[in-house]
């Protein structure tokens, strides 16, 4: 699985072997069962995570019992409450969705090893600026976009995860509930839409 990193950063950047080896000592592998919870809110915790296999889910939980999805991680994406960087308690719940293996690792990783590798920094830069970008987005959808427009975004943005994730989960990242999600995914079945 170290190796599915080491690929998956290799296919952003010119990073040969041997400066991989020198980065990834720290980077740890863990299995997580389905439903696992591999973080509770209120918990400081040192790491992240990069999804080789199987799906997490960032959320949180008001106080009516409705959980609030933040994000969903497959395959080959991060995933981390970014509060955790600065030691203050989390706000979200992550568990797995699927039977999951990731590489846990510190939260300085990527900002220590672009020190050690330069060639790093570039890429350290784009993973935060898209990491903002895609919350300022995420934000703007959920405050003026139609559910219709938020679905296909979704769709777009998570290409397989109709199928893989649960109807009231995608519902709850949508902000609508699941039965507004049935009507928008009728409504495109009649527009002939397949996603």
């Amino acid at each position: 699985m170290i190796d599915q990193f080491k690929n998956y950063l290799k296919e952003k950047i010119a990073i040969t072997d041997e400066q991989f080896d020198s980065i990834s000592s720290d980077l740890k592998v863990k299995k997580f069962d389905k439903g696992e919870i591999l973080q509770y809110i209120g918990d400081i915790h040192k790491h992240g995570y990069f999804v080789c296999k199987g799906l997490l889910r960032a959320y949180s939980i008001d106080v009516k019992g409705k959980e609030h999805i933040l994000q969903f991680a497959p395959e080959n994406w991060l995933i981390s409450d970014r509060n955790n960087m600065n030691n203050e308690p989390s706000i979200f719940f992550i568990n797995a969705i699927e039977a999951t293996e990731v590489i846990i690792m510190p939260n300085d990783f990527m900002e220590q090893a672009a020190f050690k590798v330069p060639c790093l920094q570039p890429m350290h830069l784009r993973l935060l600026n898209n990491s903002i970008r895609f919350m300022q987005k995420r934000i703007n959808m959920l405050l003026s976009a139609t559910a219709e427009e938020r679905y296909l975004d979704f769709i777009k943005l998570y290409p397989n995860l109709t199928l893989r994730a649960p109807q009231w989960m995608i519902a709850s990242y949508l902000g609508i509930t699941p039965e507004s999600l049935s009507r928008v995914r009728k409504e495109l079945a009649h527009k002939h839409f397949r996603p």
